[in-house]
């Protein structure tokens, strides 16, 4: 790798420092020799993991901290009255949004792989990653969740290799500089901000324009919205997928065994290439797998190291986790927040041996619950029990007209095992009174209804900690 288009900056200041990507971005910046300063509104695992590394981390609004810096990063969710923010504007330093800047990273490394879609980054990223750490290839790793492979969610690497989770949403990843563009699927999300799918879908094509001389686009061919896409696309294109037949990995012979995961064997071109058995659930999780492989087999990697690491890899933080049982009744995590991942959330629970399945669902942003009303309802009605919590408001305000009481009335025309609850507390005790053996718990939700199933698991197992 070479620091060339960031080694103009000797001294970088921060704001937001302990967000889950700035985090990284300091880490990484730090172990190359940059002096590295940030603030933060409150005090975190992240801020006081930056801090033993040596990073001067303050916390609440430090404007004095701007002077001695060469540059100035920033989140998108400061906002522009922040008192620091103001300093770097007054003082005329050079400022960056985050994206922007992790774009520069990415220039830094010959091989960037970048992994894209509406569903599945995160996963596709771990296990890509994972694949990578069992060849030794030492690659530096951002992603979007806790990977228990690396004990975070980045990892900084000494190698040419760069592994990227890259999220569409305000058009982030074409800040970045891929050599190879993944795209596991496209689908009508974050509609705040793209309006119309097809907004989405050219903003996936201009991602892979973006890609370096002879970059290469690793493409889901399933996926008709990918399809379309790299139809446009003048670069090479490897597809892979379960149902198209000129995808150049396919699965088949898929089979499940009693805890719901799967065996099955993948063939490259048409000839056998090896058989893999995943410890994570759903069709959804074959084609993130062979999109891992796909990357793999692009770079070299030896099948034995391919194989070690979807073998042992056992799921990103969130994505369908179980995090425990309440009193022998598995309850289990999912981030899903767009009505397609749901379903795939619903299918991973009818994999699973059970009686009855509890969805406990925390709508996510006023837009998105807007926009998906029907299809969410649509969706949840299919498990025996939903319980709603108030919609999770994240970046915005309510302007929508929209709660989680219009999505209770369109899920109690068919199913009349739906209940709204005013707070997480109501939910824990309605479970505890109503759950039983043979049932199995899911939260659903990309804010904090999490804490529910950690509620319940603490009441049942105090010594645990979280």
């Amino acid at each position: 790798m070479t620091l060339e288009s960031i080694s103009k900056y000797k001294r970088i200041h921060m704001i937001g420092i302990g967000g889950v990507s700035m985090s990284g971005l300091a880490e990484h910046i730090s172990h190359f020799g940059f002096s590295v300063t940030g603030s933060d509104a409150k005090e975190s695992e992240n801020t006081k993991h930056l801090q033993s590394l040596g990073v001067n981390v303050q916390i609440g609004h430090h404007p004095e901290m701007v002077s001695l810096a060469d540059l100035v990063v920033y989140t998108a969710a400061i906002p522009k009255d922040d008192p620091e923010f103001l300093e770097a504007e007054r003082l005329g330093k050079e400022m960056m949004e985050r994206s922007t800047f992790l774009g520069e990273i990415t220039k830094c490394y010959p091989e960037c792989i970048c992994i894209s879609g509406t569903h599945g980054k995160t996963t596709t990223t771990s296990m890509i990653a994972t694949c990578f750490l069992e060849a030794h290839l030492d690659p530096t790793i951002e992603v979007g969740a806790y990977l228990k492979k690396i004990d975070g969610n980045n990892r900084t690497g000494n190698s040419e290799y760069f592994i990227l989770e890259a999220c569409e949403y305000v058009d982030s990843f074409l800040e970045f500089s891929p050599s190879t563009a993944i795209i596991l699927n496209i689908d009508n999300d974050h509609l705040d901000y793209f309006k119309t799918l097809d907004n989405v879908k050219h903003s996936f094509w201009q991602f892979t324009e973006r890609l370096k001389n002879n970059g290469i686009v690793i493409a889901n061919l399933d996926d008709a919205n990918t399809k379309d896409v790299i139809s446009k696309t003048e670069h090479q294109v490897i597809g892979y997928g379960i149902e198209n037949e000129n995808a150049t990995f396919s699965a088949k012979e898929i089979t499940l065994n009693s805890y719901g995961t799967p065996t099955f064997s993948v063939f490259k071109n048409k000839e056998f290439y090896d058989t893999y058995t995943l410890q994570v659930h759903g069709k959804h999780n074959i084609l993130n797998a062979l999109a891992t492989i796909a990357t793999c087999d692009l770079y070299g990697i030896e099948k034995s190291f391919i194989k070690q690491g979807l073998t042992s890899f056992t799921g990103a933080n969130r994505r369908f986790e179980k995090i425990g049982e309440y009193k022998g009744i598995p309850v289990y995590d999912d981030y899903a927040h767009h009505p397609t991942e749901i379903k795939t959330t619903l299918s991973c629970s009818k994999e699973i041996p059970h009686n009855k399945t509890w969805a406990i669902f925390e709508p996510h942003t006023y837009s998105r619950t807007k926009e998906h009303l029907e299809a969410f309802a649509s969706i949840l009605k299919e498990f025996d029990f939903v319980l709603l919590a108030d919609i999770y408001a994240a970046r915005e305000i309510n302007t929508y007209s929209v709660s989680s009481k219009d999505l209770e009335r369109l899920i109690k025309k068919e199913n009349k095992n739906c209940f709204y609850f005013e707070n997480y507390e109501g939910i824990v005790a309605y479970l505890k009174e109503h759950v039983q053996m043979g049932d199995i718990i899911v939260t659903i939700g990309a804010g904090t209804i999490n804490q529910i199933g950690y509620q319940m698991i603490e009441k049942e197992k105090a010594t645990l900690s979280f």
